[in-house]
Formats: C-alpha cells, sequence, structure tokens
C-alpha cells in the first residue's frame, strides 16, 4: 500500500516546523512566520485526512468544483502546491492524461487545460477535494465527490455516482471519471461503474479490466474496502447479461437503454 496523504503531510509539517525553527535560531524572524504557517496548515490537513477522521471538507469545495476566497487563501500552501505539483508532474511523467476505458467511458487526472479532457463533451464526475473544475468546463454536466488523495469516496457516494453515470452513458453522454492522476480515486469510482454497466461481473474483475487500458493505476485497500461496501449495499440497476464492452450503454430507437431494465444483479 502506498504511503498515504496523512503520513506524508505530517512529515512535511515536520520538516518545515524545523525550518521554521532553524531560522528563529538565526535571528530571520520574519523570513521564518510563512515556514511556520505552512507546517500548521500540512499538520491540519494530515489530520483531517487520517483514516479515522476523514474531513475532505476542511477545504470547503463547492458542489460546483470552485473554491470560496477565504479558503484559497487559508490554505493557499497545500492548494497551490499540489496543482503546480500536478501541472509539472503531467510534463516529466509521460504519462496519457486520461484512458478510456470502454467505449465513451474515460478515467484519467485532474483536466487542468482543454486538451487533457476526452472528446465528446463529456459529463465529469471529479473525485478530488484539492482541484478546482476550471472556468472554461462550466457547460459540462458535472458531479463532485471530494475526497482526500489515496483515500476513496464512501459507497453511498460510489453509488450515487454510478447511478448519475448511468444516466448519462443511457443519454449517449460520454463520462469522464477523473482525480489527481486517474491512480486512484477515480479508478475505484470507473469499477464500480463497469459493473453496473454490465462490463464485467464484479470490481475485482474491473480493476484487471481497467489495468489492462491504463496499466499505471495504483488502488490500495482503502478502495479495495469501499468497493467491497459497496458492492454489498448497492442499489444501483443490476445487470445480468453481459455487455460488449466497446458498447456498453447505448440508447435504443425508442431512446431508453437497454441496460434501464431492473435486473438483479451481484457483485
Amino acid at each position: 500500500m502506498r504511503v498515504g496523504i496523512s503520513f506524508l503531510l505530517g512529515l512535511k509539517a515536520t520538516v518545515l516546523f524545523f525550518i521554521f525553527v532553524s531560522l528563529q535560531n538565526l535571528d530571520f524572524t520574519l523570513l521564518s512566520l510563512p515556514f511556520l504557517y505552512a507546517s500548521i496548515v500540512s499538520l491540519l490537513v494530515s489530520l483531517a485526512s487520517h483514516p479515522s477522521i476523514n474531513i475532505p471538507m476542511l477545504l470547503c469545495k463547492n458542489p460546483d468544483g470552485t473554491f470560496p476566497i477565504w479558503s484559497l487563501v487559508i490554505f493557499s500552501p497545500y492548494l497551490y502546491f499540489v496543482r503546480l505539483f500536478s501541472f509539472l508532474r503531467g510534463f516529466t511523467s509521460g504519462e496519457q492524461p486520461y484512458s478510456e476505458i470502454c467505449e465513451g467511458v474515460y478515467v484519467g487526472g485532474w483536466p487542468y487545460s482543454a486538451d487533457k479532457l476526452p472528446p465528446g463533451n463529456p459529463a465529469i464526475i471529479d473525485c478530488t477535494c484539492e482541484f478546482p473544475r476550471k472556468e472554461e468546463f462550466k457547460g459540462h454536466s458535472y458531479l463532485c465527490l471530494p475526497t482526500w488523495d489515496t483515500r476513496a469516496p464512501q459507497p453511498g457516494e460510489i453509488e450515487s455516482a454510478v447511478k448519475w453515470a448511468c444516466r448519462k452513458r443511457a443519454q449517449n453522454r460520454p463520462v469522464f471519471i477523473h482525480c489527481a492522476y486517474g491512480h486512484g480515486r477515480s479508478v475505484a469510482v470507473m469499477s464500480a461503474l463497469l459493473v453496473a454497466l454490465g462490463v464485467v461481473e464484479d470490481w475485482k474483475k474491473a480493476e484487471q479490466f481497467i489495468r489492462e487500458r491504463r496499466p499505471c493505476i495504483s488502488m490500495n485497500s482503502v478502495h479495495y474496502n469501499a468497493l467491497e461496501e459497496w458492492s454489498k449495499h448497492r442499489l444501483s440497476t443490476p445487470k445480468r447479461k453481459k455487455v460488449n464492452a466497446s458498447s456498453a450503454i447505448l440508447p435504443t430507437a425508442s431512446g431508453r437503454s437497454r441496460n434501464d431494465r431492473p435486473k438483479n444483479r451481484s457483485d
């Protein structure tokens, strides 16, 4: 399992605090204050992202994907750091910004520019609590599931996202599920969606199905536990009939999806 965000931010808070103390001892009081502030913010995020606490709304991301001005100011050491890191990583990783998993269904990283968004005016499911929805994407259908990095949406949130995405696919709209890099949070939701679309039988097969198309994915035990809970209690329309991976959720001539018919589905 990857090291979680709470550990990494706790480590960052400690390093920043030691820099603050060192500068204080050298009588660079004014220069030391930004490091103290950044250390406090990192500590807050570390605590709020701990699995036993898990409060992604600490950053107060709005349902429309925007942040209040006060949040951008208060949490700026964290919010702008992750945006800069994501932007730079996009240039160095050589990784595709998104991957098509089955026809019209995509998973990927934060779309910070138009070329990072799949074609066809996709409906967007945003699984991040730290990245904003870009202004140029305001015309796209949008659902926000604010979730910390290395954590997973709650089973009920996964269910809501799956039902929302199935409605969009029934309207023949592409769906793009993203997190920071398209490795964990978004993959967990995508795994559930593939089950609901009838592409695969369960989320474990869905993970392998996605990995064949996006080898860089990296879910952890938190994602697995959330998917297991979702699979036990989900209410989304089940499928018995296997759907071709290249044609999941295609509308019929009447405009109603073949996959809208209620059937019992097991994970």
